[in-house]
């Protein structure tokens, strides 16, 4: 593999020093001049119609400078595509915490006081809760009007719950199932789960002297914001401005415009600037969490372990609204199939109105439903057939040759390098003591694709700079493009200052998620930092009287490659009086020819007496072409795997008759260092990925396969099979006395 300086080195992070010194502003912090603090009442029934609401108590309040309901902002639906997530409720509410009124004062306290005497009056309507039900015939209608949303993804014969519905088909289904020795069928549930970042959603707008709409938000994706925001209120995108601010966390959960519409209206009547900031109560109760889903499958197998049919069914909760999500669908609602090679499929993957909090996005959206569903399955039938679940997942995992079950085909697949790697690394096949069990999992995630824009500026006093769309969230995109921009300068890439853009300085970028930014920003800032090097090869031969196509920059030197003189190139720029810029512009939004592998295998310790599990150890593999920053990469492991242990063992969002009933961290469980077990990583370095770097996506992938590992291996300890997530030692002491009845 080809030799680095700076790519493949251990890298402080570029926006460490800012967030460690309190220096990073978020949108909670920009200083605006008069700025007002926005408030939500919100719904306390699930569905329900608004039969009249009187806000005269409210403007009463000295304070308060504009009280907002539905009727003021009737007619303006919201939603990163789907639009149909209304600002205000105007006729109706979907579900508890939908916003009914919200109103603008000097400070939160005043706006929470005139909240509290805003009078509601209710008319009770049935309400759905359960996806299964609310498919069926009969199951209160929440959105009659679905059709006539903007951004729906295929026109519905009739009003439906159910509104969207993806399928892929393949072979004869009848034929397998009748080919098989042996059918399994099995039914998964997932919770809903919060992404639990630091930050809560913050959003600040500010209607300019010139008219023009200044926002500031915890948005990870502020063109799309910007796209959103003009199509919902009806006004040219070029009059929104969407200003950078540090973002606090994300983990998928901060692409949706979430209050920007609402604040905008708010700072219009005020004829002020707005801040709104979610308390972490709002946050459970009515952000976008990750969708609960129903997972049913079935499965024919040949006695020698092939897999010969397919049949899964994927019904996602998506909760009252279907706009927090950028596609509408899940992707990942296609791995249901996993990554073996079975060659007839039947796979359907559904969104579903139901009246509970509506879900967006978290980390690899689908997949960690999907892939505890499959690789429980899978070891379930492995069992089933006498085989140990790691050969089995070895006979029929894919090649380089052949499809996944929903028809992608990859380069340099490492499957089965992945898995084997995992089991040497974990002593899998090692005898474990009495209660002691060990489970594999696996799945893969591919970098995602979308457009974006750098440029690499040499200024005079020897300063580099790199201005780039990307918001930073958190993940390290600033760290990964500086290492970049100085590896192809020969430089460190501390020595690379990153100057973030509004809107204003490109027509589009995709923004962060998908694993898209180390494959379409790392790519962009290379093309910026070589058109640098192409226009300081200019400037030198104009002001050194070199031959241009013998100028060659490394460090802080300007070489003639001919007779191997040298020139400060900080020199030539002082003489020129002027800066030098490179600017590329990427897009590739083709799905990636490359996929990045995952196993992983967990350790478990069941107390048979409490169904306490305990996790002993975690080891995890990936396929990962080029590591640009080890520390930053190796984060993005730890974190994800964290956040699927969290997942596995304990987070749950409960919900009781539409009512979100944990809503603090007192309530809802996440890991803390109490929880972690020892975690080990293996790497499989390879050229087989994308970009001048052979570079793979590591944010995401990380998280998929836990949940089931950790099933797997519970199984493996006491023989029980939770298919329940969250696995809490009350199922399994309750399916452990079940067994030895």
């Amino acid at each position: 593999m080809t030799t680095y300086t700076a790519i493949g080195q251990p890298t402080t992070r570029a926006d460490g020093p800012e967030k460690v010194t309190g220096k990073a502003l978020y949108s909670a912090d920009v200083p605006l001049e008069g700025c007002l603090w926005g408030k939500v009442l919100r719904s306390p029934f699930a569905h329900a119609r608004i039969v009249s609401i009187d806000t005269s108590k409210a403007r009463a309040v000295p304070g308060v400078h504009a009280v907002l309901m539905g009727r003021d902002t009737a007619g303006v639906l919201y939603g990163r595509r789907l639009r149909d997530v209304p600002p205000l409720a105007h006729d109706r509410v979907r579900f508890i915490g939908d916003p009914v009124a919200a109103v603008a004062a000097v400070d939160e306290d005043t706006a929470l006081a005139a909240l509290a005497l805003i009078e509601v009056e209710y008319e009770e309507l049935p309400a759905v809760f359960d996806p299964l039900e609310a498919m069926q015939e009969g199951a209160p209608l929440l959105h009659p009007g679905v059709n006539s949303y903007a951004g729906l993804p295929q026109p519905l014969a009739r009003p439906s719950n159910v509104f969207v519905r993806n399928e892929w088909h393949r072979g004869n289904m009848e034929a397998g199932f009748a080919q098989s020795d042996l059918v399994v069928e099995g039914t998964y549930t997932t919770p809903l789960v919060h992404q639990a970042y630091l930050e809560p959603h913050t959003c600040a707008v500010h209607i300019d002297a010139q008219g023009r709409i200044q926002v500031w938000a915890s948005n990870k994706a502020p063109h799309a914001l910007r796209q959103q925001l003009a199509e919902a209120v009806g006004i040219p995108r070029e009059r929104i401005v969407l200003n950078h601010a540090y973002i606090g966390g994300d983990f998928g959960g901060k692409g949706s415009p979430m209050n920007v519409p609402l604040c905008y209206f708010l700072a219009l009547h005020a004829g002020r600037p707005v801040k709104m900031a979610m308390d972490y109560v709002e946050e459970f109760m009515a952000a976008n969490p990750r969708h609960p889903s129903v997972i049913t499958l079935k499965t024919g197998v040949k006695r020698d372990g092939t897999l010969v049919a397919h049949q899964g069914l994927v019904v996602y909760n998506s909760g009252a609204y279907g706009g927090f999500k950028p596609g509408v669908n899940l992707g990942g609602g296609g791995h249901i199939g996993g990554a073996y090679r079975i060659p007839n499929v039947d796979l359907q993957w559904l969104q579903v109105y139901t009246n509970t909090v509506p879900g967006g996005h978290y980390r690899a959206p689908g997949d960690p439903q999907a892939l505890f569903a499959i690789e429980s399955h899978v070891d379930v039938i492995a069992r089933r057939l006498g085989m140990d679940p790691m050969e089995f997942r070895l006979k029929n995992v894919v090649n380089s040759s052949e499809e996944t079950p929903i028809g992608h085909g990859y380069e340099e697949v490492k499957a089965r390098e992945v898995l084997q790697a995992a089991a040497e690394a974990s002593d899998y096949r090692k005898p474990r003591p009495r209660y002691v069990g060990r489970g594999m999992a696996m799945g893969d995630r591919g970098p995602g694709g979308g457009e974006t824009h750098a440029e690499v500026t040499l200024h005079p006093n020897g300063s580099v700079t790199l201005g780039t769309p990307i918001f930073e969230q958190g993940a390290g995109a600033y760290t990964m493009m500086s290492t970049v921009v100085g590896e192809e300068l020969g430089l460190p890439g501390e020595r690379v200052q990153v100057v973030p853009w509004n809107t204003d300085a490109v027509p589009f970028d995709s923004g962060t998620g998908g694993s898209r930014v180390t494959r379409i920003g790392g790519i962009a800032a290379y093309q910026a930092a070589q058109e640098a090097k192409r226009q300081m090869a200019r400037l030198a031969a104009e002001i050194l009287a070199w031959p241009e196509e013998r100028v060659a920059l490394r460090g802080d030197l300007l070489s003639r490659q001919d007779t191997g003189a040298t020139h400060p190139w900080r020199d030539v720029l002082a003489r020129a009086g002027r800066s030098v810029s490179g600017r590329a512009s990427y897009r590739d939004t083709e799905r990636s020819h490359v996929t990045s592998f995952v196993a992983q295998v967990a350790e478990v310790a069941v107390d048979p007496e409490t169904g306490q599990v305990k996790l002993l150890r975690f080891t995890t593999v990936h396929d990962v072409g080029r590591v640009i920053n080890p520390v930053g990469h190796q984060g993005q492991i730890d974190g994800s795997v964290v956040q699927g242990i969290g997942y596995a063992l304990m987070e749950e969002l409960k919900v009781e008759d539409g009512r979100v009933t944990s809503l603090s961290f007192g309530d809802y469980k996440i890991p803390t260092a109490r929880d972690i077990p020892e975690m080990e990583t293996v790497l499989l370095e390879s050229e087989g990925g994308v970009g001048p770097y052979r570079i793979k996506g590591i944010g995401e992938n990380p998280i998929g396969p836990v949940a089931a590992a950790i099933a797997n291996a519970v199984e493996d300890a006491v023989g029980v099979r939770i298919t329940s997530l969250p696995i809490t030692p009350e199922k399994v002491y309750r399916a452990m006395r079940e067994r030895s009845r």
